[in-house]
């Protein structure tokens, strides 16, 4: 739980001030991390009525954001996807004004699609992206615009991101899961606790140290880290668990290989890669402890989580897989 998280974490200094450019599932997590801790935090939305919406960024729209309300603001995360052309929107739109900050760290959270499909071998921050599908791809692309920036980057490579209210348990309640078996496939996942946990760790560390990238775009040991678990896993024997939790029924099996053909463009594409994906950089070099090392403990906070919080207002699963 997030209480668990700020019991074991350090206040940033008294000067400190977060923006979150974009207040999504895991961006929000930072937010309450930040706040709990006393770090003043500015977060945007598309829409001012949304939760934890302080300023109004829309990057599809034409709107800017004041200089003046960024004022001070000495840490930033962005969780803002590509536009269609692979273009970060954030830089197109704000990069002037986020070198006018006092920024002491910039996250920007890409994906673990940039190494693409390794059939099932792992990888890892030293070996060269080589991403196949067009999304990551753009993503790539906004990588490499961000560690040209000028700011004190670190990109954080994701899997899929799961917890309360978006867990495969929350698939199976809701009679939406499928039990596909892909004989020697995985995937890496991480708990969005851990993603708040990671940034917030990697925020001392920058306190501590130099800064991700020079002046010139140069790119330091530490500019990029896979923020991922240690047990990389096939979907259906998370199900498998998911359901011993619940006590539930688990859906027919259904073999990949008779099904694929009546599979969506994007399931067939999330199928199409198999790769683990190493957090020895994290977990080791730069010493974060994994609140949820593995998907079993993490479900089991889910669980406990979703008991807390009525059905109405937890947030819709984006895939029964994760």
């Amino acid at each position: 739980m997030l209480a668990d998280l700020v019991k074991r974490s350090k206040p940033l200094a008294a000067d400190t001030k977060l923006l979150v450019l974009g207040g999504g599932y895991s961006g929000r997590c930072l937010a309450k991390l930040a706040r709990a801790l006393g770090t003043p935090v500015l977060c945007t939305r598309r829409s001012l009525d949304s939760a934890e919406a302080d300023l109004l960024f829309d990057s599809n729209g034409q709107d800017q954001l004041d200089p003046a309300a960024l004022e001070g603001v000495t840490h930033l995360l962005s969780t803002i996807p590509p536009d269609r052309e692979g273009n970060d929107p954030v830089l197109s739109k704000l990069l002037p004004t986020l070198r006018s900050l006092p920024l002491r760290w910039a996250g920007y959270l890409s994906t673990t699609g940039v190494y693409g499909d390794r059939q099932g071998g792992w990888v890892s921050e030293q070996d060269d992206p080589a991403p196949a599908l067009d999304r990551s791809m753009r993503r790539l692309k906004c990588e490499k615009a961000w560690l040209r920036s000028g700011l004190p980057i670190q990109i954080l490579r994701l899997p899929g991101i799961y917890g309360p209210g978006r867990s495969v348990l929350n698939g199976l309640e809701q009679g939406r899961a499928r039990l596909i078996d892909k004989p020697g496939q995985v995937f890496c996942r991480i708990h969005v606790e851990d993603i708040a946990g990671a940034c917030w760790h990697l925020m001392h560390r920058a306190e501590q140290g130099a800064p991700a990238t020079m002046g010139d775009g140069t790119v330091l040991n530490k500019a990029v880290v896979n923020v991922v678990d240690d047990l990389p896993a096939p979907t259906a024997e998370l199900m498998r668990h998911a359901a011993a939790l619940l006590g539930c029924a688990l859906p027919p099996l259904e073999p990949f290989a008779q099904i694929v053909d009546s599979m969506s463009p994007m399931a067939q594409s999330f199928w199409s890669e198999n790769r683990r994906v190493s957090n020895h950089k994290l977990c080791h070099e730069l010493g974060y402890t994994l609140l949820h090392p593995n998907y079993r403990v993490g479900l089991q906070d889910c669980l406990n989580q979703d008991k807390l919080t009525p059905s109405d207002l937890r947030s819709p699963p984006r895939s029964a897989n994760g």
